[in-house]
C-alpha cells in the first residue's frame, strides 16, 4: 500500500554513530504534535512502524529512527560493536535536539519501550503522551523472574554470534512468544527480519540484560507520565497480570490487550493499535 504521508530519510552524524532516521509529515493534521517511535531489538524502524504510521492521524510529524545495531544506522567503521541502553537514550536525545523537538509524544516497542521509559525519566518535561508495546523489563510481575528471562535471551545471543544464527533467532522467538501461532510463512518472515544484522541483534539483547543489573524498575515506573500499554492477547499471562496490576494502582497507566497477536503486535495489528493510539491521545488532551 502507498503510504498516505510524505516522508524523508536522513542521517545524523554523531562521534561514534551514523544515526539513520525517517521523518513522516501529515499535512492534514491540525494538532502540530510530534511523535517519536522507537523500535525493538533486531528489526529496524521502517519495518516495525511503517504500516502503523499510515493510520496515525493525530500527529503532524512522526520520527522513526534506527537504533544502533539495526537498519541503516552504523558505526563509522561499519562494524558491529557492543553498546548499552544509555547510549541508545543519548542517541535519541541528540536526535530530538538536532531536530529542535523540545516537546513530543513518545512510543516504544520491546527494547524501544525501555529506551522510551529511560528517555522520559531523563526529559520529564519534554515528553507528553506515551505508548508502550510489550516493553522490555515489564515482562513479569516478579523481578527475579524478569532477570531469569533475560538470561534466556542472553543464551539466544550466544547462538546469534555463532554459525547457527537461525537457532538463536528461534530460541529468542520461543522465549518471547511461546504461545505464538507458528506457520512456515510467518516464521520465515520473522527469522528473515531478525537475521539481517544478527550481531547487532545480539548486542541489543545483551544491552537489556546488562540494564537489568542497574535499573530500579519501581523508580523508572514512577517517572512515567500518561502511558497506554499494549500487550498481545497470545502473550504470556504473567505479562498481562503485571500490566493489569499497573493499571489498577497507577492512575496514569492504561492497559490494552490486543486480541489475536503475540509479541509481534506492531507487525500483526498496526491498524488496530494505531486506532487506539489516536483515541488515547484525544483522551490525554482532554485531561491536560
Amino acid at each position: 500500500m502507498k503510504h498516505p504521508f510524505e516522508y524523508d530519510e536522513s542521517q545524523l552524524s554523531l562521534p561514534d554513530q551514523q544515526l539513520h532516521y525517517r521523518l513522516y509529515r501529515n499535512r492534514q493534521a491540525t494538532t502540530g504534535r510530534r511523535l517519536l517511535l522507537i523500535h525493538g531489538a533486531g528489526v529496524a524502524g521502517e519495518d516495525t512502524w511503517h504500516m502503523l504510521t499510515a493510520f496515525l492521524t493525530q500527529w503532524s510529524e512522526i520520527l522513526v529512527p534506527d537504533l544502533r545495531g539495526a537498519g541503516n544506522s552504523h558505526y563509522p567503521d561499519k562494524q558491529e560493536h557492543a553498546f548499552d541502553v544509555h547510549e541508545l537514550v543519548n542517541d535519541m536525545g541528540s536526535l530530538v535536539d538536532h531536530l529542535g523537538w523540545w516537546s513530543f509524544d513518545l512510543g516504544g516497542y520491546s527494547l524501544g519501550g525501555l529506551v522510551s521509559m529511560l528517555l522520559k525519566q531523563r526529559y520529564p518535561d519534554r515528553i507528553g503522551k506515551q505508548y508502550l508495546l510489550e516493553s522490555a523489563v515489564l515482562d513479569r510481575p516478579d523481578w527475579q523472574s524478569t532477570v531469569e528471562l533475560r538470561r534466556r535471551y542472553s543464551a539466544a545471543a550466544v547462538h546469534l554470534r555463532s554459525t547457527d544464527r537461525d537457532q538463536g533467532i528461534r530460541q529468542f522467538l520461543d522465549t518471547i512468544s511461546p504461545n505464538r501461532k507458528v506457520s512456515r510463512q510467518t516464521e520465515s518472515v520473522a527469522v528473515s527480519r531478525l537475521a539481517r544484522r544478527p550481531l547487532g541483534f545480539a548486542h541489543s539483547l545483551d544491552a537489556v540484560t546488562s540494564a537489568i543489573n542497574s535499573i530500579d524498575r519501581d523508580s523508572l515506573l514512577a517517572a512515567q507520565g500518561d502511558v497506554s500499554s499494549f500487550i498481545g492477547g497470545q502473550s504470556v499471562e504473567l505479562m498481562h497480570q503485571l500490566h493489569l496490576s499497573l493499571a489498577e494502582r497507577m492512575a496514569n497507566w492504561h492497559y490494552f490487550m490486543v486480541p489475536g497477536t503475540d509479541h509481534s503486535l506492531p507487525f500483526q495489528k498496526p491498524r488496530q493499535i494505531a486506532r487506539i493510539m489516536n483515541e488515547e491521545l484525544q483522551r490525554f488532551l482532554e485531561t491536560v
